[in-house]
């Protein structure tokens, strides 16, 4: 075929009698449509949409998949035939619902809350760019190779309810979990769910498969889930990044002393400082104030408002010393360095023999800082 088209053209396409040859020339035709790479003129471009238009009824699915494949990407096709396209069977609608910009968010959740629409729900979660609206839309169809592939693309946006609804919603499905795991960005406080949902799998699989009594498991698991939720704090959050994380760990009853003892001697201050406003039920800015007075009566006072356990306060209060004279040294590896630093500087200090601790508060922290350690 040329480049220009005529009424005869619509005329002969319409009337041949097979199909492929009709495929064929949609494709042909579609081709030479894309503004980008302009082939026809504006009145050919409207015999074009007149020829799409009735070659998205027709009778022959080949042909109509032909006209889809060649027009998935065309960014001016009239709305009208992209929708027809979009609704039509798997075949001719999922590449269009992937990749076509003409589609409005009402048009995909149509889509998407339709009967037997599983296949067009997993494509339009693989779209380059998927709203928040599309995306919650997705989460509420149980669809769970559909919400795997939408957590697991970047370009899905994604609010922090959404991803909590996916933990609660998807906590039995491997794929979502995997797809949570491996994506880059996460709040931390939805990674820290995520850390404890698996912690519980685990720990039910460590009791059911390998013997191991409940109390070892929960004790193994508590231990793991404190390092993997230490690992999630990042020295960059704001405070009320840090605020809703701890919140969260409160409320769940996983705000632990232990806990906060580790995410000090990894340096993290910060948590360090939310725990404890928190706990005494103290807005953030006067726990700091607290912490950092000169002394220890401020520590020590909002420590015992916190009713953090009595043995741990010389310890937390020579942490805090220590983290005010020490910092990562930004070489590969320096958070392994700098918590090594902190806990040598910590035996140290109680293992002096004018340290006021009692032998049990000594062997109790030396049980909980060689935990750490490991």
């Amino acid at each position: 075929m040329t480049g220009h088209l005529s009424q005869s053209d619509v005329a002969r396409l319409m009337a041949d009698p097979s199909p492929s040859v009709r495929a064929e020339t949609t494709s042909k035709i579609a081709a030479q449509y894309d503004r980008k790479h302009p082939r026809m003129t504006d009145a050919e471009r409207k015999i074009a949409e007149e020829i799409f238009r009735k070659l998205a009824q027709d009778a022959e699915t080949r042909v109509r998949e032909a006209l889809a494949a060649n027009l998935k990407t065309t960014a001016d096709l009239p709305h009208d035939i992209a929708l027809s396209l979009a609704q039509d069977v798997d075949s001719v609608a999922l590449p269009v619902l992937k990749f076509s910009d003409v589609l409005t968010d009402d048009d995909l959740i149509a889509i998407v809350r339709g009967e037997d629409a599983e296949a067009k729900q997993v494509a339009i979660a693989q779209r380059q760019n998927v709203s928040g609206a599309v995306a919650d839309a997705l989460i509420d169809t149980g669809n769970e190779t559909a919400v795997a592939r939408l957590v697991a693309n970047e370009g899905a946006e994604l609010s922090e309810d959404a991803l909590g609804r996916v933990i609660s919603d998807y906590d039995e499905s491997a794929a979502v979990s995997d797809s949570l795991a491996r994506r880059s960005q996460l709040p931390a406080s939805i990674s820290e769910q995520l850390v404890a949902a698996m912690a519980d799998k685990l720990q039910d699989y460590l009791v059911s498969k390998h013997n191991l009594s409940s109390d070892a498991a929960s004790n193994l698991i508590l231990q793991t889930r404190e390092r993997a939720t230490v690992s999630l704090l990042s020295r960059g959050s704001s405070d009320e990044e840090l605020e809703e994380l701890v919140f969260q760990l409160h409320v769940n009853g996983r705000l632990t002393a232990s806990l906060i003892m580790r995410a000090l001697c990894v340096g993290d201050l910060s948590f360090f400082e939310a725990a404890m406003a928190r706990l005494a039920n103290v807005p953030l800015k006067n726990a700091r104030m607290l912490i950092h007075d000169e002394g220890d009566l401020g520590l020590r006072s909002i420590y015992q408002k916190a009713k953090m356990p009595p043995r741990l306060l010389a310890a937390v209060n020579t942490a805090v010393n220590i983290l005010e004279e020490e910092d990562y040294d930004g070489g590969r590896n320096d958070r392994e360095r700098f918590v090594s630093r902190v806990i040598e500087r910590l035996l140290t200090q109680f293992e002096d023999p004018s340290s006021t601790m009692t032998q049990d508060d000594i062997d109790y922290l030396m049980s909980k800082l060689h935990q750490l350690a490991a």
